[in-house]
């Protein structure tokens, strides 16, 4: 997987334009003029948590006796699971902040930003390639980045688009998510097929 290819997926799992809508709806407390300092912050402290799992990734796989094949079905059947919830959104899911301080880590940081299927596919990252951890390193970076802006210029993009153009926007990531999904499902079962017939 190339640098940009990287970076690409890891925006989609991070899902941005998705976010929109529930960090504005969770911020709803907090005072303009500290909401945007709230999201930097958040989306610092989610660069930080995704970095975390990026450099540990392969010493906890060996440390867990993970292989490479199992963390790949099990990456990819939770990026399904996103991606089919990013399609076909479900109604009923209140993650809205209660009381007045504004929050901190929780739901924003994670799993909002930084979920389990982003750490997931770090560690399918660092274990798959070890010697490129630069080029993951930059890849966090730039998704992170690109996805800080589209949270933190949020509210302008909801009065540009409207709700649907929204959701419009999610729905086509989530169909591009479901084809990488399937990639890593379709990596996982030939790499434990090959585990199981190795070529003498």
């Amino acid at each position: 997987m190339t640098l940009i290819a990287a970076s690409a997926t890891l925006l989609l799992i991070l899902d941005p334009f998705g976010n929109i809508v529930m960090f504005n709806a969770i911020l709803s407390r907090v005072p303009l003029e500290r909401r945007r300092r709230v999201m930097v912050r958040e989306a610092l402290i989610a660069y930080g948590i995704l970095m975390t799992f990026l450099l540990v990734g392969g010493p906890l796989l060996k440390f867990l006796g993970l292989e490479q094949s199992s963390l790949s079905l099990a990456g990819g059947i939770m990026l399904f699971m996103i991606a089919i919830g990013m399609v076909f959104p479900k109604s009923g899911v209140n993650l809205t902040h209660e009381g007045d301080d504004e929050p901190f880590i929780v739901p924003l940081a994670t799993p909002l930003i930084a979920g389990p299927s982003g750490m997931a596919f770090l560690l399918l990252l660092a274990s798959q390639h070890p010697e490129r951890l630069t080029d993951w390193m930059l890849a966090v970076t730039g998704a992170c980045a690109v996805s800080a802006a589209v949270l933190i210029g949020g509210e302008r993009l909801m009065q540009l688009l409207g709700t649907k153009g929204m959701r419009a926007i999610e729905r086509l990531m989530g169909m591009i998510l479901t084809l990488v999904a399937v990639q890593m499902i379709l990596n996982g079962i030939s790499l434990y097929w090959v585990t199981l017939h190795p070529v003498p």
